[in-house]
């Protein structure tokens, strides 16, 4: 499994934990 590029899914848990910590 490489890491070199960043996949979608990564993309997206990010941007949820960033949407949940700022809808708090």
């Amino acid at each position: 499994m490489s890491r070199k590029r960043y996949p979608e899914e990564f993309k997206i848990e990010a941007v949820k934990q960033v949407t949940e910590a700022g809808y708090s």
